[in-house]
């Protein structure tokens, strides 16, 4: 049966991102900004949606309190990644517009990707990490500014269910240059929609969402362990059953 559910579900996603990306490219003419974006959000919820009512995918977020709650308040969210389930549901929970760092082979993805190519997000080129690095330090200063915040995922891939993957500084090292706080947030969606797996099952996804850590006057290294700490102690909290045959040694921070 739940082949069978994320066969509909994948049909389901087919179907609705050719004529969205096709209304976002074209009201991407005379539309830019912010309202394009609200207008692409309406699509990812139509996906988690379909995730809800096909495969029985449902979500439980704690912390919304936690958020930073002035209009133009900027912010970096760092969020634990594994799977494609939270770069969908992100933005249908956040107040406010998030712009991704993402690697900018994926505006190449028919619909999908040109799609993602007209809205504020920042594409890098991995190969070149000093520009891509300088590129987001300029590209997420004048977003943040518009009040729209920067989310990264701090492991650069998505990481198999129970494991920690290492950490790398590209979203402290912004927060610091910009002086925006840094928003941890734990994700368990692993549990029903495995790292590269076709084949999804029911369940709850929990997300976490951790206390605002103010990044003035820190250093990126001791700030991404400090978000490296909160991030994999939540996880083993929200998912023990994954964590039950782990080594006592845990990954270190790399830059």
């Amino acid at each position: 049966m739940s082949f069978v559910r994320s066969v509909i579900h994948a049909l389901w996603m087919l179907v609705t991102v050719v004529p969205w990306g096709i209304i976002m490219c074209v009201n991407s003419l005379w539309k830019r900004g912010i309202p394009l974006y609200w207008m692409a959000v309406r699509w990812l919820r139509w996906a988690i949606g379909g995730a809800r009512l096909i495969l029985g995918i449902r979500y439980r977020v704690t912390g919304m309190e936690n958020l930073p709650q002035d209009k133009l308040a900027g912010a970096v969210l760092l969020v634990k990644h594994q799977s494609t389930y939270e770069t969908f549901l992100m933005p249908t929970l956040m107040p406010h517009p998030l712009a991704f760092v993402f690697k900018r082979e994926l505006i190449y993805v028919p619909f999908f990707g040109w799609a993602m190519s007209r809205l504020d997000m920042i594409h890098i080129d991995r190969s070149q990490r000093t520009q891509a690095f300088n590129k987001v330090v300029s590209q997420g200063r004048e977003l943040l500014k518009q009040g729209i915040w920067i989310i990264m995922f701090p492991e650069g891939t998505r990481i198999p269910r129970g494991k920690q993957g290492n950490y790398k500084t590209g979203g402290t090292r912004l927060a610091c240059e910009t002086g925006v706080p840094v928003i941890p947030i734990a994700v368990t969606s692993a549990k029903v929609w495995p790292r590269k797996a076709f084949v999804k099952t029911p369940g709850t996804v929990d997300v976490s969402i951790g206390p605002a850590i103010p990044s003035t006057g820190r250093r990126p290294d001791e700030l991404m362990r400090e978000v490296e700490t909160w991030i994999e102690s939540e996880m083993r909290r929200l998912d023990p059953e994954a964590y039950v045959t782990e080594p006592s040694s845990a990954a270190s921070t790399t830059a």
